[in-house]
């Protein structure tokens, strides 16, 4: 059974111009959300990365940037807390989120 998390509130980045496709990130994600492809990895579930920063710890190369615990888990604490659906209060430009 796959994980699924809280839809666009993750806060993984990656950024394809430091990535050398050592492959690293695929190794040791728990839920599959990296892919080689092309000879680098890209992200093609992000929806299901838990923020554990696994594949951060394991990058060589620092092509990969996570908030371990805030998307998701911020997301769902301000709902219990705001009586509303889970919402990490990032605005569309994801680049600014978190």
């Amino acid at each position: 059974m796959r994980h699924q998390y809280l839809k666009n509130v993750t806060t993984l980045k990656l950024n394809p111009e430091k990535c050398t496709g050592c492959g690293m990130c695929i190794n040791v994600c728990p839920h599959e959300v990296f892919f080689f492809n092309h000879g680098k990895s890209e992200i093609v579930n992000k929806d299901q990365c838990m923020e554990c920063g696994a594949c951060v710890k394991n990058c060589p190369f620092f092509a990969l940037e996570v908030k371990p615990g805030t998307g998701c888990a911020y997301a769902v604490i301000m709902g219990k807390i705001t009586g509303g659906e889970p919402n990490c209060n990032c605005s569309e430009d994801r680049d600014n989120c978190c």
